[in-house]
């Protein structure tokens, strides 16, 4: 967030990876499958097999044009190159938008992870305290921020690896009989396709993250291994993804995994391992806050891009005197922000995490699609990587489409839209003011 960011050490192709980990997995994974998987049922496995290899295509493409000409600004300014700065507006403005749904939906998602513990607590208290201990960790610097991040990355893989581990147990008769006999097969769509379908959105929102991907990878040491970096974060990631909510299905049915709870940790109850669950709650937490601060620390990055390249008010780039060189104007919207999803969890504390939830993952789709139609016309690409770009952009529409299909995410889906307009609206309105000399970005 410093004006010396693009001065620190550069990255290896490792750390990039393990900063996509970090941003990555959080409670869209260990909550919001939950959801998905009442909507869908066990076809939820099938939308994740879906859902990652439209990410793959989508930072794969990312990255090719990041080794091919690394800028700052990652996927808005390659929007800027293709089609004018029409699309950098846009393109910033809607991702500044999501991450901002983003925040509110990790901090409703910590907190009824919290309410495990002290059921009779209001969830906006909870809130309130997880966004103050955010807005210190961000304030401490750039630097601290991004090694807190690699040590919750590691946690995060250890969890997921800790969960296959006792649940493989568990499974296999170590710890007894829980209250439910495993077993497959079962209805790969218990409520129908179309309950597959509107499932897809959350399989999608637990691959959020790549964009900070691309937004750090101009400070990998050699910006041509981007791709790997890519490839092996998010197979990894896929191969986890599958395997541990495989055996969460396979230890409970999955009409009994509560969508308020964390479908592992519903899957391990009645197993007589009764820390178990308090354990894993914890590293859901920890999991959770950590993809709150990165989208924090986004939303505040981004509005200071934004406003060096006159997207925003030039008031939003200014930055105080010191050594970490803090934008403080940018960094008090944040808090601004941050007030309002605390409010948006007192008014409406038993929906509020799959509303956001749902239009958190539409503006980040929303993006993601931009980024493909932008890769095709800056990129060369083979007939296959035509025909995956379009594949890609298919499996996206599908997942947005979806959510109109049921009530519990129809509701973000309107919410999405309504952010689009606005942010269509003011593209229109500038589009006339940017012919003024005075308005031109700086050069960078």
């Amino acid at each position: 967030m410093s004006q010396r960011d693009g001065a620190d050490k550069p990255l290896k192709w490792w750390q990039l990876s393990l900063m996509g980990v970090a941003c990555t997995i959080g409670t869209g994974y260990f909550l919001g499958t939950g959801v998905g998987i009442r909507i869908g049922g066990p076809g939820i496995l099938l939308a994740f097999l879906l859902a990652a290899f439209s990410t793959f295509v989508v930072f794969d493409l990312l990255a090719r044009m990041t080794a091919d000409d690394p800028l700052d600004g990652s996927f808005c300014a390659y929007a800027n190159k293709a089609f004018g700065r029409w699309a950098e507006f846009s393109s910033g403005w809607v991702y500044w938008s999501s991450e901002l749904l983003i925040m509110g939906s990790q901090m409703a998602a910590l907190s009824l992870f919290t309410r495990l513990w002290f059921p009779n607590v209001p969830l906006w208290i909870f809130a309130s305290v997880y966004a103050f201990l955010g807005i210190c960790i961000i304030a401490i610097g750039t630097k601290g921020f991004e090694r807190m991040e690699h040590v919750f990355a590691v946690m995060k893989l250890a969890a997921i690896i800790l969960f296959i581990l006792i649940a493989a147990l568990a499974l296999f008769g170590v710890f007894g009989t829980g209250k439910h006999k495993p077993g497959w097969p079962v209805p790969l769509f218990p409520h129908g396709l179309k309950g597959g379908w509107s499932s897809m959105i959350y399989a999608f929102y637990s691959f959020g993250g790549i964009e900070v991907m691309g937004l750090l990878a101009i400070r990998l040491k050699e910006p041509k291994e981007a791709p790997k970096a890519g490839r092996v974060m998010i197979s990894v990631l896929t191969a986890l993804y599958l395997v541990s909510l495989t055996l969460a299905l396979s230890l409970a049915p999955w009409s009994t995994i509560d969508h308020k709870e964390s479908a592992f940790v519903s899957s391990l109850e009645g197993y007589g391992i009764a820390f178990v669950p308090h354990l894993f709650n914890a590293v859901f937490i920890i999991a959770g806050f950590s993809t709150m601060i990165a989208s924090l620390f986004a939303v505040t990055k981004i509005m200071v891009t934004l406003a060096k390249d006159g997207n925003a008010p030039k008031l939003f780039a200014k930055v105080g005197k010191g050594k970490r060189s803090m934008p403080y104007f940018a960094f008090g919207l944040t808090i601004v922000m941050l007030a309002g999803s605390i409010l948006m969890a007192l008014l409406m504390p038993d929906s509020v995490y799959e509303y956001i939830t749902t239009a958190a993952a539409q503006m980040l789709l929303y993006n993601w699609i931009f980024t493909l139609m932008t890769a095709g016309k800056l990129l060369r690409l083979s007939m296959w990587g035509q025909i995956k770009r379009w594949i890609g952009v298919g499996i996206i529409v599908l997942a947005v489409t979806g959510t109109l299909f049921h009530h519990t995410s129809r509701p973000g889906f309107f919410i999405s839209i309504g952010f689009l307009a606005l942010i269509g609206g003011l593209t229109l309105l500038m589009r006339k003011r940017w012919k003024s000399p005075s308005l031109q970005p700086a050069s960078k």
